[in-house]
């Protein structure tokens, strides 16, 4: 599985090639499906261009792009789009329209209540592990763990040099992860070694305008397609090698 991130918190100074209106995300969205992407995760956007969990944020995005797909849509509940876990709790409380997942970071302060919240509406978990952080411990240690939908491996490290050391390493934290399926994903410099590695290694992976906005080659992606595209040739090409 090849997830699209479409998004992530990148702004208008990031360029065109980020969609930021519900209109521009389902475009971009439909464009990654028809590139091959079967799984899609968004951040909805404020009009003033921040991540935000707002319910009319989150409805408006959702049904945009669902007019254009049928895959599932995830969405973030990161802490910087709302850093207080009481208020973030009440958005997700407030939402009219459910996406099919969403992520939490577990390293996050109030994650296993967010988790709870999402699992108790019948929206999967995304279990955000990032590298440099206790997450797999705490992972490690929760009863939700059984209960999520994946476990997303965020290697953080940006380095193409050692960001695939950096997502071994990660691995190996997590261990068995509850027998959960693992999504492992990289970012800037160490997004595609991080995709060639989960091509190898047999796992999902996910490529898009959050993770990278250049190509392999060091060019500037024009699209999110366009990272689909050689996301899925180079984890075929990593697949097939010894």
């Amino acid at each position: 599985m090849v997830q699209v991130c479409l998004n992530g918190p990148r702004g208008a100074v990031d360029g065109a090639v980020v969609p930021m209106s519900p209109g521009a995300m389902a475009d971009s969205a439909a464009e990654a499906v028809a590139a091959g992407a079967s799984d899609i995760h968004v951040h909805p956007k404020s009009p003033c261009g921040k991540d935000t969990l707002s319910g009319k944020a989150v409805a408006a995005t959702l049904e945009a792009i669902r007019s254009r797909v049928a895959v599932p849509v995830g969405v973030t509940t990161g802490a910087w789009a709302e850093p207080d876990p009481a208020t973030r709790l009440a958005r997700i409380h407030e939402w009219t329209v459910l996406p099919d997942h969403a992520s939490v970071n577990w390293h996050e302060p109030g994650a296993e209540e967010i988790a709870a919240a999402l699992l108790e509406r019948g929206i999967g978990v995304e279990a955000g592990i990032w590298s440099g952080t206790d997450g797999a411990a705490r992972f490690a240690a929760s009863p939700l763990g059984p209960r999520v939908l994946r476990v997303l491996a965020e290697v953080t490290d940006p380095s193409g040099e050692t960001a695939e050391a950096s997502a071994r390493a990660l691995l190996s934290e997590l261990g068995s992860a509850h027998g959960r399926p693992v999504l492992l994903h990289g970012e800037e410099g160490g997004a595609w070694p991080v995709l060639r590695l989960a091509g190898r290694l047999g796992l999902a992976t996910r490529v898009g305008v959050e993770d990278t906005l250049v190509l392999p080659d060091g060019r500037r992606a024009l699209s999110n397609a366009r990272l689909v595209t050689e996301g899925l040739l180079q984890y075929g090409s990593a697949q097939r090698s010894p």
